[in-house]
């Protein structure tokens, strides 16, 4: 006779021995001494008879019993045995559980950890993956569809963060490759995204590229009344026009001044490359001068609250507010635009040679692959040849053209 909740509820567990109810066609509910309720399905195999555990009663229910039953039936008329599917099917499902999303994007930042990325940029995009998290985070990498991964860029784009959700398609994309890469999964559904989001507007950062108001500025920086070294860290930055970061983190053992180089090791660089710099006689005079207040430490700019701390990039936007100039007209990171401008269209010196000065990575793979040469004797006369330029246009000097006649 078949079972019934019920009967199942007012089981009662024997004395000593098992309890065994019967719900046909091999299905059997199994009444433990303890009072544990355990499901259990008899079947014949390749001429053997044998049992597979389906579960322990309420969490199976007598219906989900049953399933699992008519399932067994039609895997044993095609021929497979339901005892070795079922440990399949819980293969699978622990593998399941570890390829996640949010597993394979973690092995992928400890991946990116291992090969030297900075931890700034590991953050950001730990930071930017916990978007994504949020809608497919605990979802099997495998199962995730296109539509799944738009919807979830679509929240970052209702909230108005066209930039964001572009570039966090680009890192769930290094996701699902990484994914394929080791079995996890076998598609990229990013690819099918292209075109799919709203394209942000480019904008550059603000910067005074023409000369004679770029003078201004420079004498306007040489007034400044704040801290001095604020002062110096704005003229060091016209004079090497690196990223804003690398100058405030510049530590004084990477400074040979007798030799008028700064090398600057790869792990503070954007590009994860070693950079060097050639100092002018301006900017050594500089950097004597910095040495006076900071050369006891270890940073050329540490901050007011820690020493072991550089200051912010902040500190170096702010002085150019309080010199006059708003956010929309030049940032720190504007002086490289300026020394890009106005070198190139000087016309003395190579665009090998600038690029290589500003760090720039070739956007051609198959040439920045062959491309070794450093340019290192045109960037130090290119350098020097920058400071003087610099020192014309702080004097207020006339600039009718850059342009050699």
């Amino acid at each position: 006779m078949p079972l019934s909740d019920a009967a199942i509820r007012a089981a009662k567990p024997k004395q000593s021995g098992r309890l065994t109810l019967s719900d046909g066609g091999g299905l059997q509910l199994w009444v433990t001494a303890a009072g544990s309720k355990l499901w259990s399905l008899a079947y014949r195999f390749g001429g053997k008879q044998t049992r597979v555990a389906l579960g322990a009663w309420p969490a199976v229910s007598l219906k989900d019993a049953r399933q699992l039953r008519e399932k067994a039936k039609t895997l044993l008329a095609r021929g497979i045995d339901p005892g070795e599917q079922r440990k399949q099917d819980k293969v699978r499902e622990v593998a399941e559980r570890n390829n996640t999303f949010n597993a394979v994007a973690n092995e992928l930042i400890e991946k990116k950890r291992r090969e030297g990325k900075a931890e700034k940029t590991l953050r950001k995009n730990q930071w930017a993956l916990g978007f994504a998290s949020q809608s497919i985070g605990s979802r099997p990498i495998a199962s995730i569809t296109a539509p799944e991964v738009l919807a979830a860029l679509r929240k970052l784009e209702a909230r108005g963060r066209y930039e964001t959700a572009v570039r966090l398609r680009a890192l769930v994309g290094q996701v699902f490759r990484y994914g394929i890469a080791t079995g996890r999964c076998e598609s990229d559904p990013t690819f099918a995204l292209r075109g799919a989001l709203t394209a942000p507007i480019t904008k550059h950062r603000p910067a005074i590229i023409e000369p004679i108001a770029f003078g201004g500025l420079l004498r306007s920086i040489d007034g400044y009344a704040g801290d001095p070294t604020t002062r110096l860290a704005l003229q060091l930055l016209t004079l090497t026009f690196v990223r804003p970061g690398e100058l405030r983190n510049a530590e004084w053992l990477e400074f040979d001044l007798d030799a008028g180089v700064w090398a600057i090791p790869a792990g503070r660089m954007k590009m994860r490359r070693p950079h060097r710099v050639p100092l002018s006689p301006q900017a050594v005079s500089l950097l004597q001068e910095l040495h006076a207040i900071s050369g006891h430490r270890r940073l050329l700019f540490p901050g007011l609250r820690s020493v072991e701390r550089p200051i912010s990039e902040n500190t170096l936007n702010g002085a150019l507010r309080r010199l006059g100039y708003s956010q929309d007209q030049m940032t720190a990171h504007g002086f490289r635009a300026a020394a890009s401008s106005m070198l190139n269209e000087s016309c003395k010196w190579s665009g090998d040679a600038i690029e290589r000065q500003l760090a720039h990575a070739d956007p051609d793979e198959v040439r920045r692959a062959y491309a070794r040469a450093d340019f290192w004797p045109e960037r130090i006369e290119m350098m020097k040849w920058w400071a003087d330029h610099v020192d014309r246009l702080r004097q207020g000097a006339e600039v009718v053209s850059l342009r050699r006649a």
